[in-house]
């Protein structure tokens, strides 16, 4: 389950996917993504660089359409 607060959100990533009509098995069948790598991403967890800028390359976007910065309002 995911329960974390973070001020990374990875919303832009689940809209530029549906943009492009690409799906969570398409990055993980046929790009090779793991999976687990996706679950994170799900939760709000950290990823590497390494991991964003594949995506930026696979999707080929940029990082703001990737993730983006949420202030805390605590």
């Amino acid at each position: 389950m995911c329960y974390n607060r973070r001020m990374i959100s990875y919303a832009p990533f689940y809209r530029t996917l549906r943009e492009k009509k690409i799906t969570e098995y398409y990055l993980i069948y046929k790009q090779g993504f793991s999976s687990n790598t996706l679950y994170r991403m799900k939760c709000g967890k950290n990823i590497s660089t390494k991991t964003l800028d594949e995506l930026c390359f696979v999707l080929n976007c940029g990082v703001s359409d990737i993730l983006e910065y949420v202030r805390d309002t605590e």
